[in-house]
């Protein structure tokens, strides 16, 4: 151990070193927890990936299962922030979504492993998945009422349509992204995505083919 350079009060590092080793254990773990599953992963492992001693994980987390929480967590985390970068400067509803979409597909490319992980929590940590798409899912429906609220979108179930939309961007990133090696959402496809979304099955002209 190296004293004072590396500081954990409780299991959150009070140092630079401190944050970074622990970011390189949860890199790590979602690595792990990723290419493994959850009961096949190890802690020996982790540790190998992160390239620290064994004991140094443990000053930052208690079980294999406190990682994976942890894990869990993060991506959620990272989501959320890289949502937020992608939006923070856009003024219309609509434009959120459009950019909104894209940086969900963007994280997907960045972390393919997140599909595996988070559905492994439902059997892990119901609680940490349920957890998991009720935060996402409560920022968003927070927008879509303020959206409404503004006129943007008629008056509907925010909480119903964060779901809805949440599902498409899930299933779209499943496909085109992890499905797909190296993937990419095409201009095409995310074109004909938004359209639905904004215009739904019948599309802006009532069910007549148009852009």
């Amino acid at each position: 151990m190296s004293g004072d350079k590396d500081m954990v009060v409780g299991t959150e590092p009070v140092t630079e070193r401190g944050r970074d080793t622990k970011q390189r254990i949860l890199q790590a773990s979602e690595q792990v927890f990723g290419e493994m599953g959850f009961y096949e992963a190890s802690i020996t492992r982790i540790v190998q990936m992160a390239g620290i001693a064994q004991g140094t994980f443990y000053l930052y987390f208690s079980s294999k299962k406190d990682a994976f929480v942890a894990v869990v967590d993060y991506l959620a985390t990272e989501l959320r922030q890289e949502i937020h970068q992608a939006t923070r400067d856009v003024t219309s509803r609509e434009a959120v979504e459009r950019e909104g979409f894209r940086a969900f597909w963007q994280f997907v490319a960045k972390h393919p492993l997140s599909y595996r992980i988070v559905r492994q929590a439902e059997f892990v940590d119901p609680v940490v998945f349920r957890r998991y798409y009720q935060n996402l899912a409560k920022g968003y429906r927070r927008g879509l009422e303020a959206a409404m609220q503004a006129g943007e979108f008629i008056s509907s179930n925010a909480e119903a349509l964060s779901y809805a939309l949440m599902g498409v961007g899930d299933f779209i990133g499943m496909r085109y992204v992890l499905f797909s090696e190296g993937g990419e959402v095409s201009e095409d496809v995310f074109r004909d995505v938004m359209r639905f979304v904004f215009f739904g099955l019948k599309g802006p002209n009532g069910g007549a083919d148009g852009n």
